[in-house]
Order: C-alpha cells, then sequence, then structure tokens
C-alpha cells in the first residue's frame, strides 16, 4: 500500500472511530440532558440536515480547491463539533454545537470526508482493483466504528455516564484534530490533474457535465435508500434497544461493536461475489433479505433473539456499500467524481434528515415504538426493486 493509501485508510479509521463511540451515547447522553425523544429527534434531523449542505459545497468545488485543502476543512468542523457537545449545558450550545459542526447521530460516515476520499482512491486503484480496494476501505471504517462503540461503553461503564460523555465528546474533538493532519500529510498525487480533465467551456455549478442524468437517477433512489435508513440510526437503534429491552449503555456498546464487524467482513465477501453475478445483482440480492430481517425484530419475544435477529442483518445488510460506490465510480469521468460522490452524498444526508424527526415522534412514550424498524425494512424493499428494474440493465466499465 502507497503512503496516500495508508493516510487515506488512517482517517477513515479515526473518523469512525470517533462516530462509533459517540453512536453508542449521543442520544442517550442529550436525553440526560432533559431533552425529549421528540427533541433529540429533531436535533439529529437539524444535524443532518447542515451535513448535507455542508456536503454539497465542499465536495462539489474540491477538484477546484484541492482535495487536500477541502479534508483538512471537514476535520476542523469534526473537532469544533465536539467541542462544542463536551462543553454544552444549554440546548443552544448543543445545537451550535450539532448544526454548524460534523457529528454523526448514526455511527455512520457523515460530512464531505467520504465523497472526497473515494475519489482519491480511485486516483491511486487500477479499475479493477477498485471494488476490492473500497471493500477494504469500509472494513477499516466498520472495524474501528466497533471499536469505537465498545470503547465508548467501556468508558461509560468505567467513569460514570456524565464523566464518561464528557471523556468522548473530547476524544471526538481530538479526532478531528487527526484527520486534519492527515490531510495535510497527503501527496499531489491523490489531487485531479489537468491532464485528466477533459476541457470544458464553462463548469456547471454541480461540478458535473455529461454524468448529471445518470447521477440523479441514482441520487433519486439512493435518496429512498436513507430516508428509510434515517429512521433507524444507530443512535435511536441503541435508544429503542434501550427502552424495549432495558440494555445498559455497555450492554448496547458490545452490541454494535459485534454489528460493526459483521458489517465489516460481509463487504470483502460483497466484493467477490459482485464478479461472479454482478454489480446490481450483489446490490439488491443482499440487501433485500436483510430488509426482512430488520422488520423481524420488534417480533422477537426476547432481548437475545432480537440482538440475533440484529446480527445476522448486519451479515448481509452493508455487502452493496462498496458495490454501490465502485459502481458509481465507474458511471463518471475521473474529473467528475469528487462531485459526483458529493451530490449523491448530499442526497443521501437530506432524505435521511427528514427520518429521525419522525422516528423520535413514534419513540415517544405511547407512540408506535417499533414502528421506525418496520418503516426502515419496507422502505428499503421498495428501494431495492426499483434499483433492479432502473439499473439491472446498464453494467460498470469492468462487466462491459
Amino acid at each position: 500500500m502507497n503512503r496516500d493509501l495508508t493516510f487515506l485508510f488512517l482517517s477513515r479509521a479515526t473518523r469512525l472511530h470517533a462516530f462509533g463511540m459517540t453512536s453508542v451515547m449521543l442520544a442517550l447522553h442529550l436525553a440526560r440532558r432533559g431533552l425529549s425523544a421528540a427533541d433529540v429527534g429533531l436535533l439529529f434531523t437539524l444535524a443532518l440536515l447542515t451535513d448535507a449542505a455542508l456536503t454539497l459545497m465542499l465536495s462539489t468545488r474540491a477538484d477546484r480547491w484541492g482535495r487536500r485543502r477541502t479534508l483538512m476543512l471537514s476535520g476542523f468542523l469534526m473537532a469544533l463539533a465536539g467541542m462544542f457537545l463536551a462543553l454544552g449545558d444549554s440546548w443552544w450550545v448543543i445545537f451550535v454545537g450539532i448544526t454548524i459542526g460534523v457529528i454523526s447521530p448514526g455511527g455512520n460516515e457523515v460530512g464531505p470526508f467520504l465523497a472526497i476520499e473515494q475519489a482519491c482512491l480511485a486516483e491511486c486503484a487500477a479499475t479493477k482493483q477498485r471494488t476490492q480496494l473500497l471493500a477494504w476501505y469500509n472494513v477499516t471504517g466498520f472495524a474501528a466504528t466497533a471499536v469505537g462503540a465498545l470503547s465508548a461503553g467501556a468508558w461509560l461503564k468505567s467513569a460514570g455516564s456524565e464523566a464518561g460523555a464528557s471523556l468522548v465528546l473530547w476524544a471526538y474533538a481530538a479526532s478531528g484534530g487527526v484527520v486534519m493532519l492527515l490531510a495535510m500529510l497527503l501527496t499531489p498525487k491523490v489531487e485531479t490533474t489537468s491532464e485528466k480533465r477533459a476541457p470544458r467551456a464553462k463548469a456547471h455549478w454541480t461540478g458535473l457535465e455529461e454524468s448529471r442524468s445518470k447521477v440523479a437517477r441514482l441520487g433519486g433512489l439512493f435518496a429512498l435508500d436513507s430516508f428509510a435508513g434515517g429512521f433507524i440510526p444507530q443512535s435511536l437503534l441503541a435508544y429503542w434497544f434501550a427502552s424495549r429491552w432495558s440494555l445498559t449503555e455497555w450492554e448496547l456498546g458490545q452490541v454494535f461493536f459485534a454489528t460493526s464487524l459483521l458489517s465489516g467482513i460481509s463487504g470483502l465477501v460483497a466484493a467477490r461475489l459482485a464478479q461472479k453475478i454482478g454489480m446490481i445483482n450483489t446490490m439488491v440480492f443482499t440487501h433485500l433479505p436483510s430488509n426482512v430481517l430488520l422488520m423481524l425484530i420488534p417480533a422477537m419475544p426476547s432481548a437475545g433473539l432480537a440482538i440475533g435477529c440484529l446480527l445476522l442483518r448486519h451479515c448481509l445488510s452493508q455487502m452493496d456499500v462498496p458495490v454501490r460506490q465502485s459502481y458509481v465510480m465507474s458511471l463518471v469521468r475521473p474529473d467528475e467524481r469528487s462531485a459526483a460522490n458529493g451530490i449523491i452524498a448530499t442526497v443521501r444526508s437530506l432524505s435521511a434528515a427528514l427520518s429521525p424527526m419522525l422516528a423520535g415522534g413514534l419513540l415517544s412514550p405511547s407512540a408506535w415504538l417499533s414502528g421506525p424498524l418496520l418503516i426502515a425494512g419496507g422502505l428499503k424493499s421498495l428501494y431495492d426493486v426499483l434499483l433492479f428494474r432502473a439499473f439491472g440493465s446498464i453494467p460498470p466499465e469492468q462487466e462491459r
């Protein structure tokens, strides 16, 4: 692995470890600050909305401003969020930290990092190696998320809820500083060069030219998937298990440690499966069964069976991620990759931003506690069917 790949993987690991830590405790921490489930859902919606705006603004300009410079700025905003939340005792300080900074309510990637880093990875890898490299990139993220969830649970258990939460949030801020440093260490090879750019009279505001139609169609489908996923971010899923089965934060940390590891390992299987049956088939026929398992979780009669169903779901639910990322890279020009990734990430964030507010209302006392899981599973299943109909006959370049 060359130097740039090493730093990109380290940045991914640092960031996702921090996101994994906050995903276990953020909703419960805000509840201890006196916020209701509906208030927490509203704040998570605001976080995702501002994240979407930030992602669109930075990623569509990253190829012109410089990918390294844009990643440094994103790391700074991540550190800013951690500091505000660590210091925040009032609702307004928490609001500023969540909306101005970069923080992940669900333990998954947020901000422009993923869009830009995927474009950097594509510069460093041959086309045939891209899916496998992205699979390992995602394994790194899932493993880091798993360790972050477990370490946060351990800190909260040993230091107590209040002191442990403060420790987690300061560690999150420090992680943002490390991400800034790693971006500074990248070489100019990760940038898109003038030789790789096709001549154009004037750049479109999206940063896209010939790829706009394909990206728009994909973005619409991915928006539906993200809207569904927004009903079950990891923080709210932790809240559901705590409300339904009275699991502690330490127990939740262990559960999400296991789910993240299973998700990461499954990505490696997906890369090989895509070589045999094709990318779209892999995306659809692994994702669809996982959605059925999601809808079965509320029907389980015990906490152990519910957790088992969740673990089984995570053996399948993230197999489409590296394949989806590679598929998008194959459909656009090299100098449009940051913009394409950013637009898709923005659409996904905007769609996901609408759901936590609705989910928070369902999770409130006397409401439909299992509603978020059932709605998410049903909408995700619809997404799979529509994706297969729309793109089942459009193979990526490596399959033509």
